[in-house]
């Protein structure tokens, strides 16, 4: 199974100031996600690299089928190849997780884990046997009963994870995963991700730990100003700068980009 998108754009509005005055402003266009093509297929993990703004999390949004493009399209192939055209079908198919994921405060893990698979139509039988076997892969033994409103962060993120996991989707799509978590919650997380790769799944994250990226990507696509400037293999991306790590990587290219918009801006005042 994968996910293809084909010249992706998003467009929103903002306010920027009048000549620089604060108190005046005018509404104005911008292209939040900019002509993006890719796709993320199963038994690979696909990172999405990009500082704040560049327009990670709406491209996200939108391969999850959770915000609808202004044009391109996402579409969901099954493994026969195949176009998945039956929208709650899709949705079955992608696990999306999100830094601002609500959760049910009032509710354990365990009967938040029940109410998220009774929506997805799972049986009994069927339910307390994921419930189970996530409760192994993530760990959640020592807090699964326990109100999710008493957990510590890295214990709810561990939940929100599961949360995804109940209906067995075949595409993760995670933004941001370990942002703010400890070691030993990142680690956990981070071994799910390579677990589910070597059963055939997809996942599609974006995160700004370079370092994390270069260890557990096998693709990486990185994006600036809502435009995909360099796609590879991370050590393929690091021989094409001549840099020794992602992040030496992605300032080599973003470097270039704005000298290249220099000369050009300079050139045209000429």
């Amino acid at each position: 199974m994968r996910i293809q998108a084909t010249e992706l754009c998003k467009k929103f509005n903002r306010s920027v100031s009048v000549d620089g005055n604060k108190k005046k402003s005018r509404q104005e266009e911008f292209l939040a996600v900019d002509h993006v093509s890719l796709t993320a297929k199963g038994g690979e993990i696909l990172g999405v690299l990009g500082p704040n703004g560049a327009g990670k999390t709406t491209l996200l949004r939108m391969l999850g089928t959770l915000m609808k493009p202004t044009s391109g399209t996402v579409s969901v192939i099954d493994d026969n190849g195949a176009e998945m055209t039956d929208d709650i079908a899709v949705k079955r198919y992608i696990g999306y997780l999100s830094e601002n994921t609500k959760l049910y405060n009032r509710l354990s893990v365990r009967e938040m884990l029940r109410t998220i698979a009774e929506i997805y139509g799972l049986d009994t039988d069927t339910t307390e046997q994921r419930i189970d076997q996530i409760t192994e892969v993530l760990r959640l033994q020592g807090f699964i009963d326990n109100r999710i409103e008493r957990l510590s962060t890295g214990q709810k993120q561990r939940a929100s994870i599961a949360r995804c996991l109940v209906h067995s989707p075949q595409i993760y799509i995670f933004d941001e995963p370990t942002l703010g978590l400890d070691i030993l919650s990142s680690e956990s997380i981070i071994e799910f991700m390579r677990s589910e790769r070597e059963r055939g799944r997809g996942v599609l994250y974006s995160t700004h730990y370079m370092e994390e990226a270069q260890y557990l990507c096998d693709r990486i696509v990185m994006i600036y100003k809502g435009r995909i400037i360099a796609e590879g293999t991370p050590a393929g991306l690091m021989e094409q700068t001549g840099t020794e790590n992602l992040r030496e990587t992605f300032r080599s290219l973003i470097n270039g980009i704005e000298q290249e918009k220099k000369e050009t801006d300079e050139e045209g005042a000429l």
